[in-house]
């Protein structure tokens, strides 16, 4: 499968001042598939040292960590010869040796030539605990399949083109075809699991069920985190939050029989999981986006909407239901453009949020492209709804201009410095370069 993550890992194996790269995210987004596809691409040989599986392997790392005397071990247990140049050293699930993660900072300083690179899901958990070779490493996240991903999975890259442009002037089959497979993104999500399925003709009722099998495996984690929260406190907050997306939280009604530190503990090992990401409310006077940011203010965001639709009890026959905008109040088309910011953005996720007595108003997000700050908005009615949106734009000069990510063929109001697009260029419209 193409990935985006697929060039800025050829960056890495180019760049001549590069140091160990720790490649980041959930379980079972790819981050495995990904790096062996960049051994066979750029090297002669990849030798992978799995320290889940291979827990013996792990007092290779005790005692002095020596990058020499680590690499002649690794060559003897793994019987491979580590060549600089032409063997990419990868150590796959990391965190469960977090003395490996601390031994890189050696790699890079005393064999700087050897391209060596990790993963791990729940990396933080062990960062938190051990020395952190800050400076001596680098670190990429990985996020599910975006929408223009599965595009390239099923073999249509012309769709994935036009999907990626914003600018393209589609005609309505083209248009039609493309919310269809939004649609279906909608559903199926961007875990690699699901697409490939999906991919090589498996029903949708299949699919569902590598959806809940995924689900289950991110809830057997909880028991890993019961000296820090209440496992089933963790299951309570993740299924209320599913129920949350778009809607400004309130920690009493995640856990309304939990206390307020109870409910933040467990809410923040979900966030440390990578299963949720906060949307933080902020000021769009100027950037960062982040300086003016409400810790105590934020919606949630999942980690993929077909895991989500999951948590929600979405059934097989919803699938045939063609109003995306409607679904659960309008949540799914929100999760579906927030899950295409995460990638865009490559950064946090911020919105915009006025409380006062006589009036409120919300922006769903805000988008930052070439140091120009954009208000995002996903809707269906015309502009003379979109009173928020209006608001934040005579407020605030400095926001370039708004888009409406929305079901329909793309418009623009000029006048008004707002842009109406579908929903499939939420990833290209927020990535390259705009006029509004």
């Amino acid at each position: 499968m193409r990935r985006f993550i697929d060039e800025q890992l050829d960056r890495w194996v180019q760049d001549q001042h590069r140091k160990p790269l720790i490649v980041r995210g959930a379980r079972q987004v790819g981050k495995t598939w990904s790096i062996h596809a960049l051994g066979a691409r750029k090297f002669a040989e990849t030798v992978t040292v799995d320290l889940e599986r291979h827990t013996n392997w792990h007092q290779i790392f005790e005692g002095d960590l020596d990058a020499k005397r680590m690499v002649g071990e690794l060559e003897i247990v793994t019987g491979k010869r580590f060549v600089p140049g032409k063997t990419l050293l990868f150590f796959d699930e990391i965190q469960a040796c977090p003395r490996a993660i601390t031994a890189l900072r050696y790699f890079h300083e005393e064999m700087p030539e050897l391209h060596v690179i990790a993963a791990g899901s729940l990396l933080e958990f062990a960062l938190g605990d051990y020395s952190v070779p800050v400076g001596r490493v680098q670190y990429l996240d990985m996020l599910p399949m975006t929408f223009v991903e599965t595009l390239w999975a099923s073999g249509n890259d012309a769709a994935a083109q036009m999907a990626s442009d914003p600018f393209v002037d589609l005609g309505s089959a083209s248009h039609t075809f493309l919310m269809e497979q939004v649609r279906q993104y909608c559903f199926i999500g961007g875990m690699p699991e699901a697409v490939s399925a999906w991919q090589k003709g498996a029903r949708i009722a299949e699919i569902f069920g590598i959806q809940a099998a995924l689900t289950a495996s991110f809830r057997d984690d909880f028991a890993k985190y019961s000296r820090r929260a209440n496992p089933r406190l963790m299951d309570q907050v993740l299924v209320e939050a599913a129920a949350s997306v778009g809607q400004q939280i309130k920690y009493s009604r995640l856990a309304p029989d939990s206390s307020g530190p109870q409910i933040k503990a467990a809410l923040e090992l979900l966030l440390q999981a990578r299963i949720l990401r906060k949307v933080k409310a902020t000021d769009p006077s100027g950037l960062p986006l982040g300086a003016g940011a409400k810790e105590s203010r934020f919606k949630l965001l999942f980690l993929d909407i077909g895991l989500w639709q999951q948590l929600r009890g979405v059934t097989p026959k919803e699938f045939l239901r063609q109003d995306l905008m409607a679904m659960h109040r309008g949540a799914m088309a929100e999760q579906f453009v927030g899950q295409e910011l995460a990638a865009s953005q490559g950064c946090d996720l911020y919105y915009w949020a006025r409380e006062a007595r006589s009036s409120l108003a919300e922006v769903d997000y805000l988008a930052v492209r070439d140091g120009n700050i954009y208000a995002v908005e996903v809707k269906s009615g015309p502009a003379g709804k979109l009173r928020s949106l209006h608001m934040l734009l005579a407020s605030y000069p400095k926001v370039s201009g708004g888009l409406v990510f929305q079901d329909g063929q793309a418009s623009t109001l000029p006048e008004q410095r707002i842009s109406f697009l579908p929903l499939y260029h939420a990833w290209g419209a927020t990535k390259g370069t705009l006029d509004v």
